[in-house]
C-alpha cells in the first residue's frame, strides 16, 4: 500500500475519466520484454539495503536535500520542480493533486494540458518507514525499469521521489474480471516474475515482513476487538509451517497488486504496475492470490467478487504460458504447454496464499491506524482482512494439491 490500500471505509475519488496514480505508488513506462533468466548485469541484490526511510547509498539515484510538507505538499514539489526542469516557466506549472492513496501523498506536476510532461511526486506517509525500506524501494525501482517494467525514477528527496508519469486509466473491479484485460495482468506479472535473482537465491521477504509487523503490532499497539496477540502469533507459525510445504517458487513480486496500481493503455493495448514499496522476492502463489484479493474492489470490499474458479484458472493458464515461455525460451507462445496437473497445483497454491495477504494487510492496517495521518478508517479495514481470514481458512484448508 504505498499510495493506498482499498477497503470498506470511503474515501476520496477521483473523477471518473482522470489519469489516476496513487495504489500505494504511481509511475509510467514504455513497453520492454524482459530479459532471458541469468544473471542480469543491470540488476541490483534486491534482498540488500538496510532499514529505515533513507535512500542515501542507492547509486545511480539522484539525490535533492529538499524536505517536501506532508501536511502541504504543493510548495515542495514546486521546488522539486526547479530543480529537476529547470526550463519550465513557474507561471506556466500546473499541478494535480491525487487524492486516492492511504499510505502516501501524491501530486503531478506538468505543463502540457495532456499531463504527457508530467512528473509525479510522491511524499511519503507519516512513520511509513517502520513496514518500507526505502532503499530497498529504490533499488528495485531501478531492477525493474532496466527490464522495461517500470518507469524513469527521476530523483529521491529527504521524503520522497519524483518520477515519469504513466498514462492510463487505472483499473477497477469490473476492468480484472474482463478476459481481455486480466490476459494482459497475468502477462505482466509473468513478466516481471521472470526477472531472475542476481546469482543468487533468494529468499521469499514474506515470514520476515509479517513477523515484523506482528512485532509493531505487540509492542506499539493496543488494538481493541481484534484477535488476540497469542492468536495471531498461533497463526503466523501455522501459516508458516504451512505454506513453506506447498513448493511455490520464489520470484521478484510485485506484492501489492491493487486495481488501482495497475495502469490500462488503450492505444498500445498493455498494462503497467506501479508502486513498488512492497515489491521484493517472495512466493509467487502469494501475489497471485494477495491480487485476487484485490478483485473486492476498492471503495466498497465484497469479497462476493473474489474470482470463481473458472476465472482462476483463465487467469492462471494465461500466466503459466507467459511464465514458462519467458523462462523455459522459445519463440511465440504457442509452443509452450500447460498441463491440467500444474494448473490445478497452481490453483491451490494461489488460494491458500491468499490468506496470508489477509493477515498481512489486516496488520498494516493496525499499524497505520495508529501512525497514519491519513483521513482513512485503518482499524475497521484490518478487522475486515481479518474477518475474511478465518471465514476463509477452513475453505482453504481442504484443497489439497493432487500427487
Amino acid at each position: 500500500m504505498a499510495s493506498q490500500r482499498r477497503a470498506a471505509p470511503p474515501r476520496g475519488r477521483r473523477p471518473r475519466g482522470s489519469p489516476r496514480h496513487m495504489g500505494r505508488g504511481s509511475g509510467r513506462s514504455e513497453p520492454g520484454m524482459a530479459v532471458p533468466p541469468g544473471r542480469c548485469p543491470d540488476c541490483w541484490d534486491t534482498e540488500r539495503g538496510g532499514g529505515g526511510g533513507g535512500s542515501r547509498g542507492v547509486p545511480g539515484v539522484l539525490q535533492l536535500g529538499v524536505l517536501v510538507d506532508e501536511g502541504d505538499v504543493l510548495p515542495g514539489a514546486l521546488r522539486l520542480m526547479r530543480e529537476l526542469r529547470p526550463s519550465w516557466e513557474p507561471a506556466r506549472v500546473k499541478t494535480k493533486l491525487f487524492t486516492d492513496g492511504i499510505t502516501n501523498k501524491l501530486v503531478a506536476c506538468y505543463t502540457d494540458e495532456d499531463m504527457a510532461d508530467a512528473v509525479l511526486v510522491r511524499v511519503y506517509g507519516r512513520k511509513t518507514e517502520l513496514f518500507v525500506d526505502r532503499e530497498t524501494e529504490l533499488r528495485n525501482f531501478q531492477v525493474l525499469h532496466a527490464h522495461g517494467c517500470a518507469p524513469d525514477l527521476y530523483c529521491a528527496f529527504q521524503n520522497g521521489l519524483c518520477y515519469e508519469f504513466l498514462p492510463g486509466i487505472a483499473l477497477g473491479p469490473d476492468h480484472v474480471r474482463d478476459p481481455r484485460i486480466f490476459r494482459l495482468v497475468a502477462q505482466e506479472m509473468a513478466r516481471m516474475h521472470a526477472i531472475h535473482a542476481n546469482g543468487s537465491l533468494p529468499k521469499p521477504i514474506l515470514w520476515q515482513k509479517l513477523h515484523k509487523y506482528l512485532t509493531l503490532v505487540k509492542m506499539d499497539l493496543s488494538p481493541k476487538d481484534v484477535p488476540s496477540l497469542e492468536m495471531l502469533e498461533y497463526e503466523l507459525a501455522w501459516m508458516k509451517d504451512t505454506f513453506s510445504q506447498l513448493g511455490s517458487p520464489v520470484v521478484l513480486c510485485h506484492n501489492d497488486l491493487l486495481c488501482k496500481n495497475i495502469i490500462y493503455n488503450r492505444a498500445q493495448e498493455h498494462v503497467r504496475f506501479i508502486d513498488y514499496e512492497y515489491t521484493g522476492y517472495n512466493y509467487q502463489a502469494f501475489d497471485i492470490g494477495n491480487h485476487f484479493n484485490e478483485f473486492a474492489g476498492v471503495k466498497e470490499v465484497d469479497y462476493r467478487l473474489y474470482p470463481s474458479k473458472e476465472t482462476q484458472l483463465q487467469w492462471l493458464h494465461s500466466y503459466l504460458q507467459a511464465y514458462k515461455q519467458l523462462t523455459q525460451g522459445g519463440q511465440g507462445g504457442n509452443g509452450v504447454t500447460v498441463s491440467e496437473k500444474e494448473l490445478e497445483a497452481l490453483y491451490v497454491q494461489v488460494n491458500k496464499f491468499s490468506l496470508a495477504s489477509h493477515f498481512l494487510w489486516a496488520c498494516w492496517g493496525l499499524i497505520q491506524d495508529k501512525y497514519s495521518t491519513i483521513d482513512f478508517n485503518f482499524l475497521r479495514y484490518a478487522k475486515l482482512r481479518f474477518r475474511q481470514y478465518f471465514k476463509m481458512k477452513p475453505v482453504v484448508t481442504a484443497l489439497q494439491i493432487s500427487k
